[in-house]
């Protein structure tokens, strides 16, 4: 439940094309700068403020109440909160969940995040979906002219490799506590450009050995591991901003099974000659349609991109096998001859369906080379 109105501390967000939005603080009193989006899944707020690919940007989530589940230490993605800021309809203090340890407001307190609430949402997102995300602020201490002078003043989105930020600073073994099958194990190295947890989580219990390694790893330090197969995680940003990844991914084509997944995908598409282009409002959400080209099948999947890969460059050999039924952009590409595939969306989930899981037990059969 919201707190009393005097208790309440004003706040509001400025966006860049001077519209303002007027609601409550929560979470920590400072101020929250990034490209603003949104975000249309019901559930899955922990998840979505540990995605790397969140880095730089403030979310507005489309359903009305969030935190009524708390915060618990097994939902998350990351090792930190990854977005910049937060902006709810109402969230709530007094959540109800056996696993609960804390409120929302609580997290992005202790963690240095704002927080906004008490502004119309869907209003923040019509705007989003005519004009295209944008810059903006949350701030409690400036006026609104104030805020927006200060926002021209805040480096893009677009021109910052987040990538580099929110990577892992040295490879590392995932390596939960359980007992596992390992009779029939393979090593999977993960090049981290925004990782999810949860892509390590079912490698791990498909019984593979991951081993992730920073952005900036080069294919023969790669190779080097001896991996049976390898995975390009999702990530924040521009991809065109990337070319020491693309330069990697070049040289590790033919060398081992390889699979792509969002920003992975993008990489993916760019080593064989694509270009990618920035969405007007991206995707991000628990519901998007996409349809396998090669059976017809549709699938419902979970995205959280804003770039995509423009099929007109592809060559040699790589060639589209999904797409997006909402606006026909590119979902998945696949080589006629090399076992190479990737996805533009998640298919680890967390949040959204698990519905493409199977894509790693699909992955997982190009390594066994079945």
């Amino acid at each position: 439940m919201m707190g009393e109105m005097g208790e309440r501390k004003r706040a509001i967000l400025v966006l860049e094309d001077g519209s303002a939005y007027q609601g409550y603080a929560f979470g920590a009193a400072v101020r929250g700068n990034g490209e603003v989006v949104f975000n249309t899944s019901m559930t899955g707020y922990q998840e979505m403020l540990t995605d790397p690919s969140y880095s730089g940007q403030i979310v507005v989530l489309t359903y009305p109440l969030i935190g009524n589940y708390g915060i618990n230490p097994e939902d998350i993605e990351s090792k930190r909160i990854q977005v910049s800021g937060f902006v709810v309809r109402e969230h709530c203090d007094g959540p109800s969940h056996w696993q609960s340890t804390g409120t929302l407001s609580e997290y992005l307190a202790k963690q240095g995040i704002a927080g906004i609430e008490g502004v119309d949402t869907r209003a923040i997102t019509r705007r989003l979906r005519t004009a295209g995300v944008m810059m903006g602020t949350i701030t409690s201490d400036e006026s609104e002219e104030g805020a927006c002078k200060r926002l021209r003043s805040i480096r893009r989105y677009d021109d910052i490799d987040f990538v580099k930020g929110v990577s892992t600073k040295a490879p590392y073994t995932w390596n939960p506590s359980g007992e596992r099958d390992l009779a029939d194990k393979y090593h999977i190295v993960v090049v981290d450009g925004g990782l999810k947890y949860n892509i390590l989580r079912i490698l791990w219990s498909m019984g593979c050995e991951v081993t992730a390694v920073p952005c900036t790893t080069t294919a023969e330090e790669i190779m080097a591991l001896k991996p049976d197969g390898i995975v390009l995680s999702p990530g924040p940003g521009d991809p065109a901003l990337l070319d020491y990844m693309v330069k990697t991914v070049k040289k590790l084509v033919g060398q081992k099974p390889i699979m792509g997944i969002c920003l992975g995908h993008q990489l993916i598409g760019r080593a064989f000659g694509a270009d990618t282009f920035k969405l007007k409002f991206g995707h991000r959400g628990a519901n998007h349609p996409v349809r396998d080209l090669g059976t017809g099948r549709v699938y419902i999947t979970a995205q959280n991109h804003g770039y995509a890969v423009d099929s007109d460059g592809l060559r040699d050999g790589l060639e589209v096998s999904q797409i997006n039924l909402n606006d026909q952009t590119v979902e998945g590409l696949r080589h006629r001859e090399l076992p190479i595939f990737s996805i533009q969306y998640h298919s680890e989930a967390s949040p959204g369906p698990r519905d493409n899981i199977y894509l790693f037990q699909q992955f997982l059969q190009m390594v066994k080379g079945k």
